[in-house]
């Protein structure tokens, strides 16, 4: 199964993350599928590639907690819904 995840790429006492799409069977830092976005808590910053996003959502990737809140706040869950919306009423 594929993730929507968080990976540390930071050094200490400075954090920073990848959102990346990888294997639920790897581990935090390990290989991934594809990097779908970045996270810098620090400077609260988020930059998200909305289309590739979907793509993995709609394909049937599930986001950690995390990465679901950082979606919602960008837009992304809405956008998502909105999709599985028009495609029922498309039907």
């Amino acid at each position: 199964m594929v993730k929507l995840r968080l990976k540390r790429i930071g050094k200490k006492q400075a954090p920073f993350y990848r959102i990346v799409a990888a294997d639920s069977r790897v581990n935090r830092n390990g290989q991934y599928i594809e990097l779908v976005g970045t996270f810098d808590p620090l400077k609260n910053e988020v930059k998200i590639d909305k289309e590739l996003a979907l793509k993995w959502l709609q394909n049937g990737a599930q986001p950690t907690d995390t990465v679901r809140d950082l979606f919602s706040k960008d837009g992304v869950m809405k956008e998502l819904h909105e999709a599985k919306l028009a495609n029922k009423s498309a039907k």
